[in-house]
């Protein structure tokens, strides 16, 4: 979904790098596989086609984090009640 994104922060010797892989358009969505010394971030379209592929050694990745685009808000969303109301 567009607005999806992965951060990637990356050993570089003395520092560490931040990568920033974001769906870029309506109906793409952003994978994260890892295999064989390989952490690999891919932008896919609806038909499963890659768009940008980045690949990174995980020996040098210290966190991958998901960023999942924001839902909009329903008109029937604010009349849904919590199960358990805080004491």
């Amino acid at each position: 979904m567009r607005g999806d994104s992965v951060e990637i922060v990356i050993d570089a010797g003395e520092s560490s790098r931040t990568y920033t892989i974001t769906a870029t358009r309506a109906g793409r969505r952003v994978e994260v596989s890892h295999g064989r010394g390989l952490v690999e971030v891919t932008e896919v379209t609806r038909g499963g086609t890659p768009v940008r592929t980045a690949r990174f050694m995980s020996g040098r990745v210290i966190a991958i984090v998901e960023h999942p685009a924001a839902d909009p808000a329903l008109a029937d969303d604010s009349s849904v009640t919590p199960l358990h109301r805080p004491a």
